[in-house]
C-alpha cells in the first residue's frame, strides 16, 4: 500500500495491535500488574530479553504503549515513551541524560515551567547557558568542552520567536551534542523536527495531540540520528543491544521507573482519541490565528502582534520555511498597558485561563501570571513584555472571534 497520509494513519493505528474482541479503539487497560504463565517470562520482562511484555504500569501499559506507538509514527521516529505531562517528559531528558558537571546550552526563548526547571538543574550542579537560538552564531559561541546538550523550542510559548533550527541541527551533529527540540507548539501536524536533525524531540500531549483539555500528558521521541554509542552518560546496564534503543531505554528505566512519572491508561486513551482530529483542529485553528492577527496588526489600539505567519514576524523567514501553517498561539501588546485587564474582561468567547490548544479559545496576562515567578529581569531577556496577553486559539467561528475582539477594543 502506499504511504498513508497523517490522519489515516493515526485514525487507523490501533489496528496494528489487534484490539480485543473486535473493537475500534485500544482498550483502557487499568490493570498495575501484569501476570506470566511462566515465571521465565516475568524475568525476560525484567531483564530486557522479552520484548513487548509488561510487569508493572509505572513503565507502561498496553494503552500507554498504543500511544507511543502512534507518536513514533507522528514523529516518524525510532521510539517514543509517554510521560503523565510534558514537564514530566522534559525533567526526565535532563535528568537522565546530564550529570554534575555537564553543561546544556538552551534557548532563552522558552516555556515558564521549562526556564524554572534550569534552575533546578544549576542547583544539582549541571551548568545551564541561555542565548537568543534566532541566531545560530549565539549557540555555537556558547558550546564549552563539557556542553551535551541543546534545547529549542520550535515556536517559543509566549513570545513566539524561533530558533534557527537547521542550523542548529548541524552544529550539533559536528559537535556531537544530543538536540533537543520541544514541538508543543507546532506538532508533528506542521513540522518535524528530525527533518533538522533532532535528536530527540517533546510533544506536551495534552496540548495538540490530545486538544480537549480533557487529558494531561508528555512524549519524548528518539528519531535515531543521535549516536548513543558516543554518548558517555549512558548508564553500563544499559550498552546492550542495539544501541539506538539506548538512549530511549535509560530515559523509561529512570524517568518512569525511578522518578515515577507515568502516564494513567485513562488520559493516554483520551489522548489517542483526540489525536485523529490533530490536523483538522491545527488546519482550522492556524487559519482563525492568521485571520485574527491581521485584524489585530491592523487595529490602531495595538502596538504590535507577535505571531509567525506575519510577514512583521523577525523570524518570518523561519516560519515559512520550517512550517506548514502557524499553529494557534498568538500574542499582542495593546497601546495601553493599563487597559490590558480591562480589555481581557470585556471579551466574551475567550475563557479567561491558563493552557494551550484547548477546544476553546484561551486567553491570559502573561506577566502577572505565568511568567510572574520569573521576575522582571528574566521577563526582560524573554522579551516579554508587561502588557503582553497570550491567546490559544480555538475552534469557534473566525466570524465571532474577530466580533468579540472589535467589540472589546472599541470600548
Amino acid at each position: 500500500m502506499a504511504t498513508q497520509g497523517f490522519t489515516t494513519t493515526i485514525v487507523h493505528g490501533d489496528k496494528a495491535f489487534g484490539t480485543e474482541h473486535g473493537a475500534v479503539h485500544k482498550p483502557i487497560h487499568t490493570s498495575v500488574q501484569y501476570g506470566f504463565d511462566k515465571v521465565e517470562d516475568l524475568i525476560g520482562v525484567f531483564q530486557g530479553t522479552l520484548k513487548g511484555g509488561f510487569n508493572y504500569a509505572r513503565q507502561g501499559t498496553p494503552t500507554t504503549a498504543a500511544l507511543e506507538t502512534k507518536v513514533t509514527k507522528m514523529e516518524d521516529g525510532l521510539g517514543s515513551i509517554c510521560f503523565a505531562t510534558g514537564m514530566g517528559a522534559i525533567t526526565a531528558i535532563f535528568l537522565t541524560l546530564l550529570r554534575a558537571g555537564d553543561h546544556l546550552v538552551a534557548s532563552q526563548f522558552v516555556f515558564g515551567n521549562t526556564n524554572s526547571i534550569f534552575g533546578t538543574l544549576r542547583g544539582l550542579g549541571i551548568e545551564v547557558t541561555t542565548v537568543d537560538a534566532t541566531d545560530v552564531a549565539n549557540v555555537a559561541a556558547a558550546v564549552q568542552p563539557n556542553t551535551r546538550m541543546v534545547f529549542v523550542e520550535t515556536i517559543a510559548n509566549p513570545g513566539t520567536q524561533i530558533p534557527d533550527m537547521a542550523a542548529i541541527g548541524a552544529l550539533c551533529k559536528t559537535q556531537g551534542l544530543v538536540y533537543v527540540v520541544d514541538n508543543t507548539i507546532t506538532s508533528p501536524v506542521l513540522f518535524k523536527p528530525k527533518a533538522v536533525d533532532a535528536s530527540l524531540v517533546v510533544n506536551s500531549l495534552t496540548k495538540t495531540i490530545g486538544g480537549h483539555g480533557t487529558a494531561m500528558g508528555g512524549a519524548v521521541t528518539d528519531t535515531g540520528l543521535f549516536d548513543w554509542n558516543g554518548y558517555p552518560n549512558i548508564f553500563e546496564a544499559y550498552r546492550k543491544g542495539d544501541a539506538r534503543q539506548w538512549g530511549l531505554q535509560q530515559i523509561r528505566k529512570k524517568g518512569l521507573r525511578d522518578m515515577g512519572a507515568s502516564l494513567m491508561s485513562e488520559h493516554a486513551h483520551n489522548i489517542s482519541v483526540g489525536a485523529e482530529t490533530a490536523a483538522l483542529r491545527v488546519a482550522y485553528s492556524s487559519a482563525t490565528a492568521l485571520e485574527l492577527a491581521r485584524f489585530l496588526e491592523a487595529h490602531p489600539k495595538v502596538v504590535k502582534v507577535h505571531y509567525p505567519m506575519l510577514e512583521s514576524h523577525p523570524q518570518h523567514a523561519f516560519a515559512k520555511q520550517f512550517f506548514s501553517a502557524g499553529s494557534w498561539l498568538l500574542s499582542f501588546e495593546l497601546a495601553d498597558v493599563d487597559a490590558c485587564l480591562a480589555f481581557i474582561n470585556r471579551l466574551q468567547i475567550p475563557v479567561k485561563a491558563t493552557g494551550l490548544a484547548d477546544t476553546r479559545t484561551l486567553i491570559i496576562p502573561v506577566a502577572p501570571t505565568i511568567f510572574w515567578e520569573a521576575g522582571a529581569e528574566v521577563r526582560a531577556k524573554m522579551g516579554i513584555a508587561d502588557g503582553l496577553i497570550r491567546l490559544s486559539v480555538g475552534l469557534e467561528e473566525s466570524a465571532d472571534l474577530l466580533a468579540d475582539f472589535a467589540q472589546a477594543l472599541a470600548s
